[in-house]
């Protein structure tokens, strides 16, 4: 179970990170956010790899299609997360 949780945390840092660096601009995000960040991308990725191709995560979590739908899922989230925010930090005066 330690392992699993530790597997998690690891696959949402690098997943998180990579989302970051792909996406241009300047994202103020501390390490804690991008590990959440990743691991919401593993699961949306996740849930787009299952919607697409109708596999999900028998043959293991640690795969390099997960990897890859991690990463993908992140910068899908990381980019609705910038616009989101972008949208409420504009006053009218």
């Amino acid at each position: 179970m330690l392992g699993l949780i530790i597997g998690i945390v690891v696959v949402g840092l690098i997943a998180g990170a990579l989302a970051r660096l792909i996406i241009p601009g300047k994202q103020s995000m501390s390490i804690l956010m991008t590990i959440v960040l990743g691991i919401v991308g593993s699961f949306v990725g996740g849930f787009l790899g299952y919607l697409i191709f109708h596999k999900d995560a028998a043959h293991g979590f640690l795969q390099p299609s997960g990897l890859i739908g991690s990463v993908i899922g992140a910068v899908i989230v990381l980019l609705i997360w910038t616009r989101v925010g972008n949208r409420n930090s504009t006053r009218m005066r």
